[in-house]
Parts: structure tokens; sequence; C-alpha cells
């Protein structure tokens, strides 16, 4: 079997100067105290808009270890640093999504082409992420995912029935959010660059994975371009990818598959039950896990007509495929095979992968301090609520440390 260890601090680090080592250290020591953490995403995102004089200090701080920096250009140099290492970039505008207007959404997807644009001219850039939430009115997006639970057929059939409707404004509405996709596919297959359409709260989910399975009918011919992400924390995500894995084959198109376990559990779950429907979520994190692997040992057995980005944090789950990998006879550097974690994160991870010859991308956010703020404070969060998440990070920074001292 192949050597690989996720415990290897020598190749998870060497991108990282002393101070900088030193540096990651001082933060997650701060994030693996609840209270501060707790405090700290209250205040911020109060401060940041009553304008107190703090951005200094977060630039300094959590921004600088979460993101690529405030425009586009300025990741440059961070995915310099990380293609030394055979590491690839997946960048994210990190705008989030709301009730915006007209002329806020066709801005965002004018940024998201240039994005495309930028990562089709470096080395190592060959994917970037967007929320149809920058693209189309949330209320719009609900409004068509409950016309949709009501009807009955495939996916498409019933994203067709609820478009008959709404009004004809809507439509109108509508056919604007599938001309800013269109724009954003185009210029994707046309640069070569793929697209990973992040995953959203599941009362908008339908309308969202409609579009997407229609753009991977048009652009997904040849290659994967378009990838949808698929939440294992779903109950009953593991199904939709086999299905949308056969009408792949059906259809004659590549199936493009970003397989993550989810961000919105919480948030699901309490809405559940507040409005007293079933919980779409599994009952426990084992559940998320065994669907997790089996949704990534579906897409190995299918490489001819998938290709998939195993987007995790679990060093289980990256062992696993691995070993599939090599068992199935599957090359580690397989074109459509991909790996990925996030900027700031699970180093020990991506650059041990990296090591090893897989293809393997770290998730880059970047935008104004301001607009990355909620992803910021997702990141604080995690890293207190993720078990032993900030531990283990932790850990291996001091190891490095104490390595780097008795070297």
């Amino acid at each position: 079997m192949a050597s690989i260890s996720f415990d290897n601090t020598e190749f998870a680090f060497r991108y990282l100067s002393d101070a900088e080592l030193r540096r990651s250290c001082r933060l997650f020591r701060m994030m693996s105290l609840p209270m501060l953490v707790q405090v700290g995403t209250t205040l911020i995102p109060w401060a940041m808009k009553v304008g107190l004089p703090i951005s200094g200090l977060i630039r300094k701080t959590i921004f600088r270890q979460f993101t690529g920096g405030e425009t586009l250009e300025q990741t440059a140099a961070v995915a310099h640093t990380l293609g030394k290492f055979h590491v690839d970039v997946i960048l994210d505008y990190g705008a989030e999504g709301g009730e915006g207007s007209e002329d806020e959404y066709d801005h965002a997807a004018a940024e998201f082409v240039r994005v495309i644009d930028y990562a089709a001219s470096q080395p190592n850039i060959p994917f970037m992420s967007i929320k149809i939430t920058g693209l189309a009115r949330f209320a719009l997006l609900e409004k068509l995912d409950t016309l949709m639970h009501s009807k009955k057929g495939s996916l498409i059939k019933r994203y067709f029935c609820a478009l008959e409707e709404i009004t004809p404004q809507e439509r109108e509405e509508w056919h604007r959010v599938r001309t800013r996709m269109l724009r954003i596919c185009e210029r994707a297959a046309k640069q070569n660059v793929g697209v990973l359409v992040d995953a959203e709260e599941t009362w908008i989910q339908d309308p969202i994975d409609a579009l997407v399975m229609l753009m991977m009918d048009s652009f997904n011919k040849e290659k994967a371009v378009i990838f949808n992400t698929i939440q294992h924390y779903r109950h009953d995500r593991l199904a939709f990818l086999h299905d949308c894995i056969e009408a792949g084959k059906e259809r004659k198109f590549i199936m493009g598959a970003k397989l993550v376990r989810g961000a919105y559990m919480e948030k699901e779950r309490k809405r559940a039950e507040k409005l007293r429907y079933p919980s779409p979520i599994q009952p426990d994190k084992a559940a998320s896990d065994r669907d997790f692997d089996a949704g990534v040992t579906l897409c190995l057995n299918n490489l001819d007509k998938v290709s998939v980005l195993i987007a995790t944090h679990n060093e289980n789950s990256n062992l696993l495929a691995v070993q599939q990998m090599e068992t199935m006879g599957i090359a580690f550097d397989h074109p459509h095979v991909n790996f990925s974690q996030l900027y700031g994160m699970s180093d020990n991870i991506t650059f041990n992968l990296a090591q090893l010859g897989c293809n393997v991308s770290k998730y880059l956010p970047f935008g104004p301090l301001k607009s990355v703020i909620p992803y910021l404070m997702r990141r604080a969060q995690e890293n207190t609520s993720v078990k032993g998440q900030t531990g283990r990070e932790l850990k291996l920074i001091l190891k490095e440390i104490r390595r780097r001292k008795g070297a």
C-alpha cells in the first residue's frame, strides 16, 4: 500500500516560515477557547457594522489565516506559494448572497466571469466556486423549491412544472438568473476552468440542483466543467448522487460531483423542528460519515462518467479514498479525482496528499473584509464545534515547532 501519514508535519507545514507557523499557533490557541470565540463572533460583525477600528487586527489574524486577500490579484502570492508544493487553488469570491438587486446580481455574474478569466491565466487554479444565491433572489428560489416539492416525477420534470406556476414577472426574473448562469458556464467551458456550485439550504436546493443539472447536460459532454455539491449530512443525498450519475449516463454527460459533509446542519434541524416537518438531516455523525464514504466509492467506481472532488477535513475519509484508489488501480493523479481542504486548515492532509502525487487544492476565498466576515465567523465557530479540530491543528503545529527547534 502507498505510504501516507497525516501526522507528517514536515510536509504539512514546509510552506510556512517559522514566524508564520508561530502566528498560526497563536490563532489556534485563541480559537481553542469557546467563550472567546463566542464573544468574538458576536462582537466582530457588530464592531465592523458600526465602524469601530478593528479592521487592522482582523486582517493580521483570522483574515490572513483563512483568505487569499481582498482582491483577485492579491490571491496570486498565496497561489504561487501553494503551487511550489504541487497544491492547486479553488478561487471563491467571498461575498455572501442575499436579497440583492438585479444590478447586484449582474455585478456578481461579471465578477465570477472575471475570476474565471484570471484563473485561466494562472498555472494552478483549475476551479472556481459560486453560490446561486449570489445570482438569484432567495425568496424566488424558495418559492420554486416549494412548488417543486408539491409535484411528482423527476427533478427536471418537477422543475419545469414549477416554472409554469410562478408569475410572468417571476419567470422573467428566473430567465435572467439562467442567463447569468449561462454566461458563467460558457466562459468556464471556453477557458477550461471548473465551476463548483455550492450547496445551500434544503428549502432552496431543488431549483439549484435542477439548474446545475441542465448546465451539466449542456457543458459536460466532453469533460466536467460544472460540478454540483452533494451534502452528505442530508439522508437523501447518496440516492440523489446515484440518480445524477445515472442521468449523466443516459444523457451522455460527465457528472461533476463535489462531495462534502455539509455546512447548515444546526440551522436545518432548528427549522425542521420549528415548522414541524421531518428533518432532512442524518440521525447522527456516523450516518453522515457512512454516506460520504459510500459516495466516494460510488464515484470511484464510475470514473468514466464522473469527475469527483473529495472535499473533506476528515482524515479517515481521505485515507480510505487513497486506499481505494490504490486497490482499484486508479492513478493518484487521475484527472477525474481531486481532493480539497479549506485554506488555513488541515494542512497535514493537503500537503501529504500532494506529496503522494494526488490532485489536491486549497479552497481560497477572497474579497473585501466586510464581505467575508460571515465566512470568517463560520471558520472560527467551526474550529470550536468540529470535534477535536482545533486541538488537532494546534497539536500538529506544536509538533512541527518542536521538530524545527530540534532539527
